[in-house]
């Protein structure tokens, strides 16, 4: 089912025609074509407004903001936006953890169009914080829909964007001082980094590793990803508004030079 959707949808959306759509037709004749077939579909932005004070990694400075012209005053405005790379919604490039691998302008563009997959375990979340991704809900996932496609972004649906923008509510922390989120695992990222290739990994919470790892400043699982020279998104919004498979993923970002990180903007073009 995921197969044949997903090759009608990709080939009408960018017209590659080694993605068989269904029988009897073709892919568009033009851009145009395409462009009219992605817009009759839906457009879920899955990215968080960012501005002072939102949820942040615990070792973030808050943004500030200034302006420095008004329309009033001056005829224009002007604001001046000082974060850092990692804020809001953002891209973590390989550089973000390795010296010498691709920074945010080292990106392709190409690596920024891709399958959408949405694991979904909100409902485990929910009884256990702290629950970490397992094999068993990608072979869960791949029951239903076919196996995960080369080159897909796999974002883990946990929820815990609903509790933007409470950064108490996100961090979630006992009175030890343990954070308690959930997060990846390192057989779920080497099944799907190394078996089945995917291209990108996102999810919901301000870190790749769960809670009970980062208190502890352990980021392996972030570090692994962006070892293998693949990047991520954190901070994901609307995640719950995507189906599991059938859709695709547009991830944007500025280009800084020699970037270590940037705000995103991430558009899911779904059924």
């Amino acid at each position: 089912m995921w197969t044949s959707a997903r090759g009608m949808f990709m080939a009408m959306a960018i017209g590659a025609a080694a993605a068989a759509p269904a029988a009897g037709t073709g892919p568009p004749e033009s851009l145009d074509a395409a462009l009219a077939v992605m817009r009759s579909h839906r457009f879920v932005d899955m990215t968080h407004t960012f501005a002072p004070d939102i949820p942040h990694w615990k070792g973030a400075p808050n943004e500030t903001v200034k302006t420095l012209y008004t329309v009033k005053k001056d005829g224009f405005r002007i604001n001046q936006y000082c974060h850092i790379g990692q804020w809001g919604t953002h891209v973590d490039p390989p550089a973000h953890f390795h010296e010498g691998l691709h920074t945010v302008d080292q990106i392709d563009p190409k690596e920024m169009l891709m399958p959408l997959v949405i694991i979904d375990v909100h409902e485990k979340v929910a009884k256990n914080p702290d629950y970490t991704l397992q094999v068993a809900d990608i072979e869960a996932w791949e029951a239903r829909h076919g196996r995960v496609p080369r080159g897909a972004f796999v974002a883990m649906r946990t929820d815990w964007a609903k509790r933007w923008p409470d950064q108490a509510a996100m961090m979630n922390v006992d009175a030890a001082g343990v954070f308690h989120y959930p997060g990846w695992s390192m057989p779920v990222l080497k099944l799907l980094y190394e078996e089945r290739g995917i291209t990108a990994s996102g999810h919901e919470t301000t870190d790749t590793d769960p809670g009970a790892s980062t208190t502890k400043d352990d980021y392996s699982l972030e570090s692994y990803i962006l070892g293998l020279n693949h990047y991520q998104i954190e901070m994901l919004a609307n995640v719950d508004q995507a189906p599991e498979a059938g859709g695709v993923v547009w991830v944007t970002f500025p280009k800084p030079e020699n970037g270590s990180g940037f705000p995103a903007r991430v558009i899911a073009i779904v059924p």
